[in-house]
């Protein structure tokens, strides 16, 4: 599937009363939209923003495997797949132990879980999987379309791809702020990072890259968050290119805001500086 080399990431919930604001992001020239927040297993959201556009793809970023049968997202993918044939995605994903208190074993219910996705008809081209470490990103690569990595700097995106190789889908999500005022830029990143730094999936991968605890303190270190969260609109530029370069097929953007809402005057400027 081509998502196009641009995409918007944003939490699933935000585009239940407005999936007509999709249809913009069509225009803008973005390749797809990630829903993200875990969505429910009846996929609703994503089929009323397909029903809003007409070339847009849509996927998840991710459904997690804990709280949502694989038969009901199966069943959900095949009513969408028959409907907007070859726009939708099926991101999925384990989630985090401190959210999901069945979890364990994680790699072994990631690899039953697209078991019965297999069963229930729903195609690796189809689906791919949230993945940070190289277990999980060679199994991504073995069993879907590939991998959607989530709060990563560049040099992930590097080491992914050489796990990975040449032909599964590498779309990493990257953050950004276009706030101008740098003192309420900087309480939106905070309170975004001092959430995923709680987080051993997130924490594990940044010491696997060479940062260490100290980084991880009071939301961050301005080394960390200078690597993950490009500010402005020439510096999230400069970094899609890097992921790109480094061997991305797609980045998908979260656009941070201190209202947490979709923006769409920021969509407009991404879309204006990066189709």
């Amino acid at each position: 599937m081509d998502l196009g080399k641009v995409g918007i990431w944003s939490g699933a919930p935000l585009w239940a009363d407005q999936p007509e604001l999709a249809g913009e992001l069509e225009e803008l020239g973005f390749g797809a939209l990630w829903l993200g927040g875990s969505p429910a297993g009846d996929l609703r959201i994503a089929e009323a923003v397909l029903d809003a556009t007409s070339t847009l793809k849509v996927a998840t970023g991710i459904v997690n495997v804990w709280t949502t049968e694989a038969a009901e997202v199966a069943e959900s993918y095949q009513r969408i797949e028959a409907k907007h044939p070859g726009r939708f995605l099926l991101g999925v994903g384990a989630g985090h132990k401190l959210f999901n208190t069945q979890y364990e074993k994680p790699y072994a219910k990631l690899v039953s879980y697209l078991d019965e996705l297999d069963a229930a008809g729903v195609p690796a081209s189809g689906r791919a999987l949230a993945a940070l470490g190289p277990k999980v990103l060679t199994l991504s690569a073995e069993r879907t379309a590939g991998a959607h990595p989530y709060f990563v700097p560049v040099e992930h995106t590097r080491q992914a791809r050489k796990t990975l190789g040449d032909g599964p889908l590498l779309a990493p999500e990257i953050a950004v702020v276009l706030e101008p005022d740098r003192a309420v830029a900087d309480e939106v990143i905070r309170k975004y990072t001092s959430l995923y730094l709680q987080l051993p999936n997130y924490t594990n991968n940044l010491l696997r890259l060479g940062f260490t605890e100290d980084d991880f303190a009071d939301g961050g270190s301005d080394r960390l968050i200078g690597a993950l969260i490009p500010q402005g609109v020439d510096n999230i530029v400069a970094t899609v290119a890097q992921h790109h370069d480094a061997g991305a097929d797609h980045v998908n953007i979260q656009v941070l805001t201190a209202s947490g809402s979709l923006d769409a005057e920021a969509f407009r400027t991404l879309g204006n500086a990066l189709t």
